[in-house]
């Protein structure tokens, strides 16, 4: 009698659940005829219907089977269950009431957001928005009947497209209307774009994390396409899939030697191209000359270079002409430099640091940020492959691609190289600094003495492992900076000197038929950074202290008995 009771129970339970899971099917239903009421598309109205119902009855289905299925585990055998492929699975009546709040939260959310997504903008804003995310909300429930692992992307898509709102509609709101000159909106909006910025690198796994970054990164890329004219749009497309190869490539040649898991891969290439974002945001800031107002004073991005031509002027006494011209250039490329390789250390320490295991897996993983920076620069700045695209194969009546390859190839290799390289030496020290404690006692073992650690050690009482990774992350960070910003320094500099010398015998005044006008001045760089860049990760890769396993960080609280505290600070 139990039994029979427990079964009745269990499949009224599931009745509630499959009769729950329909209360947004109606209004789905009907949301078709009134959305397309005022509109004579007749054909949209039929298709729209069609697909709604077909949906509704592949859920209805499902739930159907899998309470037939939960029946049957009670009488039947796994081996019987397991030959017919069948799911006993059924979400929970949480993870069903769970996306439907969440999909009507983004419904709601995108009402208040229509000025700033392109697809849910205009007149049919609304339509569109309650059409998406109701075939959105369906796909998920059906999908979780499916697929148990399921709701983990439906939450990942979630929270990807809550944030995507909230920062595009903040950036529209800063620097399309008149919120900068209000204090308190300026305060709270900066206060939930840092917010919303730190929870979009949540602690999840990376198959999670990978696809809220990827879902951000998919809104961004449907709104910057959607906003452009058909022909611009073309010309975006191309210029994004042609930056592609060369960044796949870059990733299989690092990935070859040491495998990574996919999920891994993609979350840190996904983390290298956002770490993009506070570039351009600053970029976008300066270019529209925001004022941020914070109540009792008011903040005015400058132009790196403006800013460094105001230092030098005033701090540096006798620097005058070409010099002042080139030292202002050398701090502007350093600070560029600074931001840029911050941004990346940023987003590889918040994506990756629970998943490193070694030295050689903070290394590589480096690289790939650096590779998704490259890339999302690549794209996103209209003077690089998208002017390639323009000047050689859109605007002229043939197109010219000798000149096209031969720009992307230069583009692809090494400037693609600089950024690797930079971030590749700072993903090395940072490796040091999280494996400080082993690394240190092996290096004592073998008779090795760090002497600035020591010395701090010695004279401070500062613990030698504390001060050993300070000095790690202090190292990498100047050595990227400083590698970064010297590319960018060398590459502009023939620009700044007089006559503009191209090659080394222009700046060395050398006679019309010497040979070394045929060295440009260009090449010195690109060898250093392309053949020396290559010999400087290849030493690094190889050392034994970067290959060994040492296993994965976890932080955890520790408690110790007040008894052996007080008797270790006694002696």
């Amino acid at each position: 009698m139990k039994q029979i009771l427990q079964k009745v129970n269990i499949r009224l339970k599931y009745a509630f659940v499959a009769v729950t899971s329909t209360f947004p099917v109606p209004a789905a239903a009907a949301a078709p005829g009134k959305l397309f009421a005022e509109s004579s598309d007749r054909g949209a109205h039929m298709i729209m219907m069609f697909v709604t119902f077909v949906i509704i009855s592949a859920v209805l289905i499902r739930i159907w089977m899998g309470i037939m299925n939960h029946s049957a585990v009670h009488h039947d055998s796994i081996d019987t269950i397991e030959a017919q492929k069948r799911a006993p699975y059924l979400p929970s009546l949480r993870t069903i009431i769970t996306t439907v709040i969440c999909t009507a939260g983004l419904f709601l959310l995108s009402l208040k957001t229509m000025d700033g997504i392109v697809p849910f903008h205009g007149p049919n804003g609304q339509s569109n928005a309650a059409i998406f995310f109701g075939a959105i909300g369906l796909i998920s429930i059906f999908a979780e009947f499916l697929w148990p692992k399921a709701k983990h992307y439906v939450f990942a898509f979630s929270i990807g497209t809550l944030v995507t709102f909230i920062l595009v509609g903040f950036y529209y709101m800063l620097f399309y209307r008149s919120v900068q000159q209000d204090p308190f909106f300026m305060a709270l909006g900066i206060m939930c774009v840092v917010m919303a910025w730190r929870f979009l690198f949540g602690p999840w796994r990376p198959k999670v994390k990978a696809t809220v970054l990827g879902t951000f990164i998919l809104w961004l890329a449907v709104h910057i396409f959607m906003k452009e004219a058909p022909t611009q749009r073309s010309a975006h497309l191309l210029a994004t899939l042609i930056a592609f190869i060369p960044a796949v490539i870059w990733c299989m040649l690092f990935l070859k030697e040491h495998k990574q898991r996919m999920s891994l891969v993609i979350l840190m290439f996904f983390a290298g191209m956002l770490s993009t974002a506070p570039v351009l945001f600053y970029d976008a800031m300066v270019r529209h000359k925001v004022e941020l107002q914070f109540f009792l004073f008011s903040v005015t991005p400058e132009n790196f270079t403006r800013s460094s031509n105001a230092f030098v002027s005033g701090n540096l006494v006798g620097v005058t002409g070409v010099q002042s011209t080139i030292v202002v250039t050398l701090i502007s490329f350093l600070i560029v430099g600074l931001i840029e390789e911050i941004s990346k250390f940023w987003v590889l320490k918040k994506s990756g640091r629970n998943f490193f295991s070694s030295i050689d897996d903070v290394l590589q993983l480096g690289i790939i940020v650096a590779i998704g920076f490259a890339f999302a620069e690549n794209v996103m700045n209209p003077s690089y492959f998208l002017a390639f695209v323009r000047s050689y194969l859109i605007n002229p009546e043939v197109p010219m691609w000798g000149a096209f390859f031969g720009n992307v190839l230069g583009r692809a290799i090494l400037t693609n190289m600089v950024h690797i390289l930079s971030t590749g030496v700072f993903a090395y020290f940072y490796g040091k600094m999280l494996f400080a404690g082993p690394v240190l006692e092996e290096e004592h073992k073998a008779g090795k003495i760090h002497p600035i650690p020591h010395m701090v050690h010695s004279i401070f009482r500062i613990p030698e492992k504390l001060a050993f990774r300070r000095e790690s992350i202090t190292l990498g960070l100047v050595a990227s900076v400083t590698l970064h910003g010297m590319f960018n320094f060398l590459v502009t500099l023939p620009d700044l000197l007089p006559g503009n010398p191209r090659t080394v015998g222009d700046l060395l005044g050398s006679n019309p038929d010497s040979p070394l006008h045929y060295i440009a001045l260009l090449i010195i760089p690109s060898m250093f950074y392309v053949v020396g860049g290559f010999w400087i990760l290849s030493i690094l890769f190889y050392k034994k202290e970067c290959m060994k396993e040492r296993g994965v960080l976890v932080e955890a609280d520790t408690f110790i008995p007040a008894e052996s505290f007080y008797s270790q600070y006694a002696k």
